[in-house]
């Protein structure tokens, strides 16, 4: 295992902060996976996850079971990880922006045409070299002025040219759920799979530029955009795997989601040695819906917040589930989803703010357009 330190921009004097990545296997084979824990520095289960990952890694290295290079950050996001106010962990947002640490990555497809117009030609395999080596290159010589612009230019770098990109999150309360792009959705239904996941969520934009969706999307866009004279493969496959509810820090579970893991980059080739013969039996625990199905049901008034539907329910439409109670006028309002589907998350909270997001309810049918995820 080979570990490297990446600085941050100080963000004021006397401070110092800096990413730890973990490189596993041969960086000479020019196969890569890049996983990466905790971008919202307040979901620790996946920080959790990244342990059992660490240790399964230095076995499967020491065997000389790691058919290419593995990159593991235990722990993505040091500005979040901070930024406690009154005992409670700030991760979610950049405090000196209020942007979301997983919104507003470079999206770089623009930029990468002009560019690539000129070289790529009828061979899929050196126009992906080429795609990744402009896409490094712009990257390197982009702005990072502040302290979270450069944690971003780090992350997207280390991930841009990996085959396979994970972004392990989790939600307040959830089961587990994976998003990715739609064009990508054959590649997930393993990992869906594998991770027995209760929603597989597709969508081929879903809005403000997320972490996995920018490493991902230039591949199937520019694959448009050349047409088949000049072939780009979907040469990179990246997913948000949300690890269920942030609570849920269990070490039995961070085992087992460890071991899903790694089954599927056995799987994808980047990992050799003999099936998980436990996790081969496991069936599939949903389809693939689109992230344009999902309905966020919200509180139309403040109140008390009762739930009477949980993760991993199935809601039927026209179902209720969940009741506000303003304490102050009694106002009592019934919550009910008007799409059938599976209930995968829902707040912590128990007191609800007018126009809060309480629940989500991934139905089949595409029904929303815009920026489809939450803040």
């Amino acid at each position: 295992m080979l570990t490297r330190y990446h600085p941050l921009t100080p963000a004021s004097a006397g401070t110092a902060r800096q990413l730890r990545s973990l490189h596993f296997g041969r960086t000479e084979s020019g196969r890569k996976v890049y996983i990466q824990a905790s971008l919202h520095a307040d979901e620790v289960p996946a920080m959790l996850v990244a342990q059992a990952l660490r240790e399964r890694l230095l076995a499967l290295e020491a065997g000389g079971l790691i058919a290419g290079e593995i990159v593991l950050l235990p722990m993505a996001n040091p500005i979040g990880l901070a930024q406690e106010m009154q005992g409670a962990l700030c991760g979610r947002f950049d405090m000196g922006t209020g942007i979301n640490f997983n919104r507003h990555y470079r999206h770089l497809t623009a930029e990468l045409i002009p560019l690539l117009t000129p070289l790529l030609g009828a061979d899929a395999a050196e126009n992906t070299r080429l795609i990744r080596r402009a896409c490094l290159d712009l990257l390197a010589a982009g702005p990072a002025q502040t302290e979270t612009e450069r944690l971003k230019q780090i992350l997207q770098t280390l991930a841009m040219d990996a085959d396979i990109v994970l972004d392990l999150h989790c939600d307040n309360q959830a089961v587990m759920h994976v998003y990715t792009g739609t064009p990508l959705a054959a590649a997930a239904q393993p990992l869906a799979r594998l991770l027995d996941a209760q929603a597989l969520l597709l969508s081929r934009v879903s809005g403000d530029d997320p972490f996995d969706e920018t490493v991902a999307r230039i591949w199937w866009e520019l694959a448009e955009h050349f047409g088949p004279d000049r072939p780009v493969p979907l040469a990179c496959f990246a997913a948000t795997v949300e690890l269920r509810g942030e609570l849920q820090v269990e070490p039995a579970l961070a085992e087992q989601d460890a071991r899903a893991l790694l089954e599927f980059l056995r799987q994808a080739g980047h990992i050799e040695g003999p099936a998980d013969a436990e996790l081969q039996g496991r069936a599939a625990l949903c389809e693939a819906t689109p992230l344009e199905g999902v309905e966020p049901i919200s509180a139309p008034h403040n109140g008390i917040l009762v739930f009477c539907k949980a993760p991993g329910d199935w809601v039927l439409a026209g179902e209720t589930v969940a009741e506000v109670i303003d304490p102050l006028t009694d106002q009592r309002s019934l919550l009910c989803a008007s799409v059938a589907g599976r209930l995968f998350a829902r707040v912590s909270r128990r007191y609800a703010t007018a126009g809060m997001r309480v629940c989500k309810v991934a139905g089949t049918q595409a029904f929303r357009s815009g920026k489809l995820l939450s803040l």
